[in-house]
């Protein structure tokens, strides 16, 4: 059996459960992964939205952060939420300082309603992280507007043509994500630096229940990156997560948008055998 992949996740938190480190935690085992985590902001939400948000002092993070990588060697990152500028270039420095095989950021910019999260020079810093340490970006599809300094794409062909360039431009992979597009299929595409392109296909499915959706997504694929290369990464990633959503209706969490189902399969194993007649 392969070694099990060691992946920090750093992060924001959901005291739901249903995004930020508590759904990396989640995706990174259900993936086959050994989940850790650094959290970058508490944050006070659930599945209807966002209440109030406590960055910690930086010297508390580089403390979480020594804290890890003083005794475990770790396989993976991922970066989700940052929030500002002062957090996005200490976790920046510190992975110039340690260097790690796998990095996949997940750059936290824009809300569901559209607003810019970050600050001009927060975007600024995390653009910096993404060129020197990234080995994946995994924007959606306005964040992959904002990183290409374009309007939205409306289409997967647009949106996989913008991730070409941008890809080019920083010499970073790109995870062209379609589930904010409309239609029958929510397809991810794995755009390298090179060209090269590689789709996952994936049916839409009609659920509201997709919270935390990015954040499991790559989560997911930074502990497979590990253990497969990136096209087989990039399917496993798509497919499980397909699955996750497609069972998120069996949880009933929330009044809001609810959480995927991240161990919808084990759940199934869970389930008690019928007696015998």
């Amino acid at each position: 059996m392969a070694r099990i992949p060691r992946v920090l996740s750093i992060a924001g938190t959901d005291p739901t459960g249903g995004a930020g480190i508590q759904a990396d935690l989640k995706s990174i085992a259900a993936a086959g992964g050994y989940g850790m985590c650094v959290v970058t902001a508490l944050v006070a939400q659930n599945t209807q939205g966002v209440r109030e948000i406590h960055t910690p002092p930086q010297s508390f993070l580089r403390a979480q952060l020594d804290s890890v990588f003083d005794d475990v060697t770790v396989d993976a990152v991922k970066i989700g939420m940052l929030g500002d500028a002062d957090t996005t270039r200490t976790v920046s420095e510190f992975l110039a300082q340690h260097s790690v095989p796998v990095v996949v950021v997940d750059p936290v910019m824009v809300a569901t309603s559209g607003d810019r999260l970050l600050t001009e020079d927060a975007e600024d810093a995390l653009r910096t992280l993404v060129r020197e340490h990234a080995t994946v970006v995994t924007p959606n599809i306005p964040e992959l507007a904002v990183l290409c300094d374009d309007t939205p794409a409306t289409t997967f062909e647009d949106a996989v043509s913008q991730g070409r360039r941008y890809a080019a431009d920083a010499s970073v992979s790109v995870l062209v994500k379609g589930g904010h597009l409309t239609g029958d299929h929510a397809s991810n595409a794995l755009v390298t630096p090179d060209g090269e392109i590689h789709i996952a296909d994936v049916p839409r499915v009609a659920t509201k229940n997709t919270h935390g959706t990015g954040c499991s997504l790559s989560a997911a694929l930074a502990t497979r990156l590990v253990l497969d290369d990136a096209p087989a990464a990039v399917e496993w990633a798509s497919a499980w997560l397909h699955e996750a959503i497609a069972h998120a209706d069996d949880l009933e969490v929330g009044q809001g948008h609810g959480p995927v189902h991240h161990f919808h399969q084990l759940y199934r194993l869970a389930e008690p055998l019928e007696s015998p007649a």
